[in-house]
C-alpha cells in the first residue's frame, strides 16, 4: 500500500491522479489483479468519472452544492455539506488490473474530490493485489 500526498486549491474541485495511480500500479510490477484507491477523509471522495469534459466536473460540482448546499441551516458546523457530499460520492473505488495497466474505459478517469479546501495535506492510498 501506498500513501500519495497532494494539496488542494479550491473549496471544492476534481482533481485528476489516474497517472499518479497508473504509476504506482507500474511501479508495483502486478499483472493482474485489483487497484484500490481510498481516502481516508471523511470530507474527500475518490470517484471514476468522464476525463474529457471539465464542464461535466462543474456540473457534477453544482449538483453536489443543490443536493447539500453551504447556505442551508444545518445543526452541526460549517462543513456539514461537505461530509454529506463526500458520503454521497464515497471514500474509494476498485479497477481491475490487466497486463500491469489500469483497465480503464476509454472516457474513464479517476478523480480526488475535494470538498473542504483548499488543504495542505489530503492523502489517498493506493493498494494493488493480486
Amino acid at each position: 500500500m501506498t500513501k500519495i500526498t497532494l494539496e488542494t486549491s479550491y473549496k471544492t474541485e476534481m482533481i485528476d491522479i489516474t497517472e499518479a495511480v497508473a504509476h504506482e500500479v507500474m511501479r508495483l510490477g502486478i499483472r493482474d489483479g485489483l487497484c484500490t484507491v481510498f481516502t481516508p477523509h471523511t470530507t474527500a471522495s475518490i470517484v471514476l468519472f468522464e476525463k474529457t469534459d471539465p464542464k461535466l466536473r462543474r456540473d457534477f460540482l453544482s449538483s453536489l452544492s443543490r443536493i447539500a448546499p453551504a447556505d442551508m441551516n444545518y445543526e452541526s458546523d460549517d462543513n456539514t455539506p461537505a461530509h454529506i457530499k463526500a458520503t454521497l460520492c464515497g471514500p474509494r473505488i476498485v479497477v481491475p488490473v490487466k497486463d500491469a495497466q489500469l483497465y480503464l474505459g476509454p472516457w474513464q478517469a479517476i478523480f480526488f474530490c475535494e470538498f473542504d479546501g483548499p488543504r495542505e495535506n489530503r492523502e489517498y492510498v493506493v493498494q494493488v493485489i493480486q
